[in-house]
């Protein structure tokens, strides 16, 4: 096992292997590819060009309930859910190599079917392997506890495999929001029916098939892709999935929280939106390098990424010169080819993201918000569907701008007018995923990071972490954490065992 990423190349014609790759779209069921029981088929479109990728299979009701009885047989069998921690070791490690081995065209897939640059692509796929091998090696190391009782009793709490888990992922990570789900989960002992987003199937099918490739038991990890009308609502209302891990919008969130209530009161596990502030005040340590952040925090992904620092609030005394700073930043992540190596930026990852985007603009500008850089489509040409990377000044916090998830190229700047006023601004709004702030006093940093209603506060920087710390959300941000050894806990039963042994 090496689960290292290995250098990147630039010498490789990305066209070329697009032209060569060979795509499936079925479900994996049980262990093997699947139609859907329907026949229906649902077209996987290319954001960098707006042409038909792929047609994968549009599961519903039937295939999930399909998926759910396999994965229920098998976590009944005890094959994987009792397997012995070295077992489940050894065959979580043998993914990983899988998945590396693979990395290049895996990459590619989720290039081609979300429009995210090709190195960060495959950057992805090194960060999904870095992460599964955590939860490998995690496996044997969460213990139940012995507790204090007289000599004539015996008191402990064990933890238990929960059973069968829903998981229902977006399209913005293809590999590392399933990895972020089924890694913690699979480690635990459960049995998976994972519902990837429509837009960005391929990825997380070929997951199963690695997989079931590196001796996971059949019916352990299943992939229904679907709508989340049909397929996502389904794996929600089941009777006989016994929790739902699901990242995406804080509306969606709401409905599998109704979803549960609705029907077997299935524990529900949420990452969903943000709106997070960036925090800049004038004794920040390195304005060029806090500028730098600014820009990759919003443009990086195109603004499709959960805690994207969207809300960039900035001291009176340097609102006007950081803006202009983060605005020279963005000429650096101009709208490009994802199949280029050396493109920062790709696509937006469908015309209603992007219609949804420019749509922020137009009305931010009927606000009174001004028009820093950006503001329009771009690459018309191509038919893909581009944005300029945007920054929007004198932007109230009211603002719709402001205050609603855009998921775009979009960073509206906010003039801080009082220092003291800094933590309720940045707190005024009802996400609460993640925030940074940037001072050269680490003792006002300290405070203010513990006053943040955020899951992750980032001190002088912004979107750092490890797989070892918790990534979660307070407010309508979510509900429980991804990563670290905290996420097993909601894959799992803590059961209380008491024995009288006099």
């Amino acid at each position: 096992m090496t689960g290292q990423p290995e250098a990147m190349r630039f010498d490789i014609d990305w066209h070329r292997r697009a032209e060569q790759i060979e795509l499936e779209g079925r479900a994996f069921i049980d262990g093997s590819h699947a139609d859907a029981i329907s026949g229906g088929q649902m077209e996987t479109i290319k954001p960098r060009d707006g042409s038909v990728l792929a047609r994968i299979a549009a599961c519903d009701a039937a295939d999930v309930d399909a998926a759910v009885s396999a994965a229920r047989r098998s976590f009944e069998s005890g094959q994987w859910s009792e397997a012995h921690p070295r077992v489940r070791k050894r065959v979580l490690h043998e993914l990983v190599d899988r998945i590396q081995a693979d990395r290049e065209e895996i990459g590619l897939l989720i290039s081609l079917e979300m429009g995210k640059p090709i190195t960060d692509a495959i950057g992805e796929v090194d960060s999904s392997c870095r992460e599964l091998a955590f939860f490998a090696e995690a496996v044997d190391k969460v213990y139940g506890n012995t507790v204090p009782t007289d000599a004539k009793s015996l008191g402990m709490s064990v933890r238990e495999p929960k059973g069968v888990i829903g998981a229902v992922t977006p399209w913005n990570f293809p590999l590392m929001m399933p990895i972020y789900k089924v890694a913690p989960a699979l480690a635990a002992g459960n049995s998976i029916v994972l519902k990837p987003a429509e837009q960005s199937s391929l990825a997380a099918i070929r997951l199963a098939e690695l997989a079931s490739e590196a001796g996971l038991p059949d019916g352990v990890l299943n992939v229904v892709p679907g709508t989340g009308e049909k397929a996502g609502r389904s794996l929600g209302l089941h009777m006989d999935v016994d929790a739902i891990t699901f990242t995406g919008s804080t509306s969606i969130g709401k409905a599998f929280l109704a979803y549960s209530s609705e029907s077997n009161m299935k524990g529900v596990w949420l990452e969903c939106g943000g709106k997070s502030p960036n925090v800049v005040l004038a004794d920040a340590p390195d304005l060029d390098r806090a500028a730098e952040f600014a820009a990759e925090t919003i443009f990086h992904g195109a603004g499709q990424v959960c805690n994207a620092g969207s809300r960039l609030i900035v001291e009176r005394p340097i609102y006007e010169d950081f803006v202009s700073r983060v605005a020279r930043e963005s000429l650096k992540w101009a709208p490009a080819d994802p199949l280029d190596a050396s493109a920062k930026m790709g696509p937006l990852v469908d015309r209603p993201a992007l219609d949804r985007a420019l749509g922020y603009v137009s009305a931010a500008k009927s606000d009174g918000a001004t028009v820093v850089s950006g503001g329009g489509e771009t690459l018309e040409a191509t038919g893909g569907y581009f944005m300029e990377p945007t920054i929007l000044g004198s932007v109230d916090n009211s603002m719709p701008v402001a205050q609603e998830e855009i998921f775009g190229p979009v960073l509206a700047a906010i003039e801080l007018e009082e220092r003291g006023e800094a933590t309720r601004l940045a707190n005024g709004s009802r996400y609460g995923l993640a925030a940074a702030i940037w001072t050269s006093d680490f003792g006002r940093a300290h405070r203010v990071a513990r006053a943040l209603k955020a899951g992750t506060v980032y001190i002088n920087c912004y979107d750092r972490g490890d797989n070892s710390l918790p990534f979660g959300g307070f407010k309508e941000s979510g509900i429980g954490v991804d990563r670290s050894l905290a996420a097993m806990e909601k894959y799992s039963n803590l059961k209380t065992i008491w024995a009288d042994i006099s």
